[in-house]
């Protein structure tokens, strides 16, 4: 490639079908912008509490080549996302909006050795293969469950206490003792 070479830009489509094949392999330059709802993409939604309108993730793709010293230019691409979506509290089991608002930058490399020799120290980037049938929707869903949190909760003082964990009021359930579970075995060994 001619490094003085102005390269086609092409338009991503933003339909989660289109998402799914992108030839990263052809010389030219991606960009494209769009909203994916939590239901486009099904691991994302195995993890959603549920789905309330406006939650999904937008989201902000741009490539371009990086001169690179004694070699072809590489490919960067540059992945935003913005969104929203609703997990279970760990605090309160309640549901919990999770907001996130994320950059990524990838390099993109011609085969599974160079991903693999990439040096993995490189925290401003992260090496993925190019294709000619490159899943970009399953990059995007790969990065959102990523990002989301190990242990989803409220921000501090803001959980309810979940009724069921008390039993009624809080002060009766303190004073009453609990049940010996094995009461249960004494009775049936009566009977």
């Amino acid at each position: 490639m001619n490094r003085n070479q102005v390269l086609p830009q092409v338009q991503l489509l933003a339909e989660p079908s289109a998402l799914k094949k992108v030839d990263f392999c052809a010389p030219q330059t991606y960009l494209g912008t769009g909203f994916l709802s939590i239901t486009d993409l099904p691991r994302l939604t195995e993890e959603a509490s549920g789905v309330l309108k406006g939650d999904g993730f937008h989201w902000i793709i741009q490539t371009h080549f990086e001169d690179s010293p004694g070699s072809e230019p590489l490919q960067t691409m540059d992945l935003g996302l913005k969104g929203r979506i609703h997990l279970i509290c760990q605090r309160c089991s309640q549901d919990c909006a999770v907001d996130l608002d994320e950059k990524r930058r990838f390099l993109l490399l011609a085969t599974e050795q160079d991903a693999d020799d990439y040096p993995v120290e490189d925290e401003e980037r992260e090496a993925l293969v190019a294709s000619q049938h490159f899943n970009l929707l399953e990059t995007i869903e790969d990065e959102i469950l990523l990002s989301l949190p190990l242990i989803p909760k409220h921000p501090e003082g803001v959980c309810e206490p979940h009724a069921s964990s008390f039993g009624g009021d809080a002060e009766e359930g303190l004073s009453e003792k609990p049940e010996n579970p094995f009461n249960i075995l004494k009775n049936m060994k009566k009977n």
